[in-house]
Parts: C-alpha cells; structure tokens; sequence
C-alpha cells in the first residue's frame, strides 16, 4: 500500500521537531551530561500532590465540565486579577486545556482560516508554524536579533503586515533565547496593531520566570486585551508538566469558538490535575518564589561561567535557558552540538531547532542544579580549547 498517497499531504510536508531529532542522538549514549530538557528539575510541591491524592480518596474522578471545574477557572481569574491586573469571567472567558500546548493549539485553529498569515517572532519554541499549516495558514517567520536582545520591534513587525495577516504570536518570555519584553516595548507592538484586525496570541508560561522584573502581559495595555488570547499554564511555574495542563484567556466570543475545538477533540482536561491545580494558584507562591530564586542562582552561574570559558552569552531575563553565540568557532550549530556529545557527553540543543535564525546558536537549559552545570561547563572548557 502506498501510504504516501492516503496521509495527509499537509502532515506529511510539516518537518519534524529539530529537538527530537537531537535527542534521538542521545538513546544509546552512557555518561552524557544534558543541558537539554525545558522542564523544572522539581518535583511538585508536596501539599499539591497531596490535594490530587485526596481527590482520588474522595472519588472525584470524573469528566468535569468541558472548560474544566468551575472553581478552577475562579482561581484562575483570581490569579490573573491578582498578579497582572487583568479581569477575565470565569464562566465565558476560561478554558481549562491539556497543557499549554492544547492552549496554543485551539487558539490558532479557532482563529485561522486558509491562506491567513501568522507572524511568528523566531527563534521560538517549535509549535508555532507547524499548527498554523495544519490549520491551512501561511506561518510568517520574523528573525529577532541579539541585537536587540531578541525582543520583537515595531518595525520588524510593520516590516512583515499584509493584507492577510492574520494573528501576531507573542512568545514572551521566550524559548530558546530567555528574551523578556517590558511594557514599554510591547506599548509600541501595540501601537502598530491599533486601528487593524489583527489578533495576538501571547504565550505566557513562561511568566513567573522573570528576573529583575515583573512579566507585563499585552492584553493588559489599552485595546488589547480585546485582540488577545492568552495561553499558559501550570508546567513551568509549578513544576507540574506531567500533569498536563493549562488554560486560554479570551474574550467570551473567541472563548466560545476554542472550546468548539476542545469540546470535540478532548472533552476536559484531567480531573485529578485540576484539583492540584487548585491548590497550586491558592497556597503555591512561596514554591514559585523559592523555585524563581534558584533559577535566578543558576542562571548567573551559568552566564558567568560560559563567558569564562570564553563563549559569548546574551543575558537572559526570563525563562530558564541561555542562548549563546557559538559562530565563532567555525562551525554550525549542528555540527558543534554533535560534536560537543560524542567528543565530551555534554548534551545542548541547536539554535537552528528553534528557525533558521537560530545559525550560530545553541539552547542551554538551565533547570538543572549547580553540579550538573559545573560538570557540563567543565567539559565544554576542554572542547572549546580544542577549538
């Protein structure tokens, strides 16, 4: 049987994650030390576990509503009240998705129509594109520069707006780079979107990881939040990405369309995860605080020490990776990140996984503790002096 011709051609065109294909490198290898995986080194916080294992000894394993319990969508818009300023209905205005990737996911699809252009700021997680091609968009990719530390400007934005455009993606704070932008630089992202139909979805899970200053969400400037869906979660901030889950903020007109969406390809969001879930928004700040704080110990180390070993390193003021300059030791990235595992077991990413813009890149997590980067940045000294 000739599966070429029965499979979708769209699927079939979309090309694997650049980040799979790195880790599959990785399978048979003994002594590798990994700077590679995006998620906390924690486990999530004891008294948030306790709450999922007393929903199971009380029975509560049931479907919930399709937008996922109603006292969860509370804590969520008490949360966003409490921390951005931002007022959303629980009622008409949340969704409860299977991580933030179903967030992402059912906000493009509800929004895109064939031929529509999405504006994706690269580098970027890896999602972005490939969602809007299975939705028959056209995904428009726009080089963000160390320059300007990888923030989008208005004028690269202007640079890139047609008739077609569609939806501006915002990933900010951003994977790979840890790029934050700062409500003056989005206050002139939103100046070029007045006045035009364009809508923005922000990815926001990474938004309890900033260093030095607090996350700003564009719906919270003026006449945005009308165009903006929000997509977060609960993997980053309560070091909960097994339990699958997150959640869209959206006018209730959008909100109703997504959950369309939700409603015929999930049904709800998992039970137990929602009622930990809860508890994480009530009593997890001093977690997130204390997680924050350790992120933070750990990324000045690793700037310092990659500097040190002479490998130029953007600072980051967000997430928890750094995204150094290796061009110049002649190579690209593939082949430094292949050569750095099989010649020292050290394990990064390449920029080029995140767009082609990320040439001359790598991705460095840093949710790993101070040891295992010690022992990594050990190992990479020995490389690059053999470079």
């Amino acid at each position: 049987m000739d599966y070429s011709r029965i499979l979708s051609s769209t699927v079939q065109d979309i090309k694997p994650s650049g980040i799979r294909k790195f880790f599959d490198l990785l399978e048979n290898m003994q002594g590798v030390v990994a700077l590679t995986v995006g998620q906390p080194d924690f486990i999530t916080p004891w008294h948030i576990r306790v709450a999922a294992i007393e929903s199971l000894e009380n029975g509560k394993t049931y479907y919930t509503s399709n937008s996922g319990t109603l006292e969860l969508r509370q804590e969520i818009s008490s949360y966003m009240n409490r921390r951005y300023d931002l007022t959303y209905d629980p009622k008409s205005e949340v969704i409860v998705t299977v991580g933030g990737s179903e967030a992402i996911d059912i906000a493009i699809r509800a929004l895109i129509n064939p031929g529509d252009e999405v504006i994706v700021p690269q580098p970027a997680f890896v999602c972005y594109g490939p969602i809007c091609e299975l939705a028959g968009g056209k995904p428009v990719y726009l080089n963000t520069k160390e320059e300007n530390k990888f923030k989008l400007t208005a004028e690269e934005l202007k640079s890139v707006i047609t008739d077609k455009t569609k939806l501006l993606v915002l990933p900010y704070p951003n994977n790979p780079t840890g790029a934050i932008m700062t409500s003056e630089d989005l206050e002139e992202i939103a100046e070029v979107l007045r006045g035009t139909d364009i809508m923005i979805l922000s990815d926001e899970i990474y938004c309890e990881l900033t260093y030095g200053r607090e996350h700003v969400s564009i719906a919270s400037l003026d006449g945005m939040r009308e165009r903006t869906i929000i997509a977060s979660g609960f993997s980053k901030t309560y070091a909960m990405t097994g339990w699958r889950l997150g959640y869209t903020l959206a006018p209730p007109e959008i909100t109703k369309q997504m959950l369309k969406i939700h409603q015929y390809a999930i049904m709800c969001a998992p039970t137990t995860s929602q009622y930990a879930a809860v508890e994480a928004m009530r009593n997890g700040d001093p977690d997130v605080a204390m997680m924050r704080k350790e992120y933070n110990r750990r990324r000045r180390y690793i700037v310092g020490g990659l500097r040190s070993i002479g490998i130029e390193c953007f600072d980051p003021e967000g997430a928890f990776y750094v995204y150094p300059n290796i061009s110049k030791f002649g190579l690209t990235s593939e082949e430094f990140c292949e050569r750095l595992l099989q010649e020292e077991k050290v394990a990064i990413v390449p920029g080029t996984a995140f767009g082609d813009c990320g040439e001359g890149f790598a991705r460095i997590s840093y949710a790993y503790s101070v040891e295992h980067i010690a022992k990594a940045l050990d190992r990479m000294e020995r490389f690059v002096k053999k470079l």
